[in-house]
């Protein structure tokens, strides 16, 4: 292997080894290791389907292809879908497509029973859910009771790439899902893909099959489109979210300000308040006792005048005579 290697996760890609006539082995085998989680793995071969394409009209305004279609020997249909971007509505749009492949399957008058089980796979390139495990599986359980299964027909896998990529611990020899997901993950290396290349004869095959289409120009400039396409949404959406930080931090700012300042308003008011009362109270003791010395000085004049005392007298006893004299008449 030489060269750049190709994003085994390009959508294009994906559909090229996974989804054509001729894959059906390596979309076997990748089943049976994705499927062993809900114990559906006992797949023996599987019948790839036409990819089918959902108008425009349907999911307003955007046409989209599901990636891979395939039936299993039960009946069951698998629809795989590889999304890189982050497009935030996963749960949504797993369902949406859920619901428009199990409805497809029967017709006005038919019975509801021919209604084949639909399992959707996702495999993301953004994380989706809160959970720390790399591969988490959905069906419709009783919310007390969960060990009580609604229905079967419902299974929706979803594989977070990014978690995966985060782990440490790959048991590449013996865990099966490890050796899928670091072979499509495509900063792997050369010598590590060679190495689970001979460990596994159905990813030998799809990495032949992407050898094929990276040395075909036509398939290489459908698969570069695909490319480019992943890195203008990506570059659009982290050029939005700079603007949208750097907006979102000046209005803070601007709501921050006029926060502080309300705030301290009210703060500096109560303090106010506060140190004024204690400031009043402490001027009003001095004040109130000021004044009831003079009073007590006054009375003392008077009591002293009534007992016949001049004020000749009564200013060897006391001081101020005058001051305390008009204090008398005040009262």
């Amino acid at each position: 292997m030489t060269g750049k290697r190709l994003n085994p996760l390009n959508d294009y890609l994906f559909m090229k080894y996974m989804g054509e006539k001729g894959d059906e082995e390596q979309l076997t085998a990748f089943l049976n290791v994705v499927l062993q989680k809900t114990g559906k793995n006992n797949i023996k071969s599987v019948t790839i389907l036409e990819n089918r394409k959902i108008s425009a009209d349907i999911i307003g305004g955007k046409s989209s292809e599901l990636d891979v279609r395939a039936e299993m020997g039960d009946g069951s249909i698998v629809n795989i879908e590889v999304q890189l971007r982050n497009v935030y509505n996963m749960d949504k749009r797993s369902l949406f497509y859920w619901s428009r492949e199990y409805s497809k399957h029967i017709d006005a008058g038919k019975d509801y029973t021919k209604l084949s089980s639909v399992i959707t796979i996702n495999i993301l390139g953004a994380e989706f859910l809160s959970l720390d495990e790399i591969h988490a599986s959905f069906h419709l359980w009783e919310d007390t009771h969960k060990d009580c299964l609604l229905t079967d027909v419902l299974e929706m896998h979803f594989i977070d790439m990014i978690k995966f990529r985060r782990l440490k611990d790959r048991d590449i020899e013996n865990n099966a899902l490890h050796r899928w997901l670091t072979f499509f993950d495509k900063k792997t290396g050369n010598e590590t893909i060679k190495k689970i290349i001979k460990m596994d004869a159905a990813i030998k095959k799809a990495n032949d099959k992407i050898m094929y289409v990276a040395q075909d120009k036509e398939s290489l400039h459908i698969y570069q489109m695909h490319e480019k396409a992943v890195l203008d949404y990506n570059s659009g959406i982290n050029a939005a979210g700079r603007k949208g930080l750097q907006e979102g931090e000046n209005r803070g700012l601007q709501n921050g300000l006029k926060e502080g300042e309300k705030r301290g308003l009210q703060k500096g008011l109560k303090e106010g308040e506060k140190r004024g009362l204690q400031k009043g109270l402490q001027e009003g003791e001095k004040r109130g006792l000021q004044e009831g010395e003079k009073r007590a000085k006054a009375l003392v004049v008077i009591n002293l005048q009534q007992l016949g005392f001049s004020l000749e007298e009564i200013s060897k006893y006391t001081t101020d005579v005058e001051k305390l004299s008009l204090s008398s008449a005040v009262l």
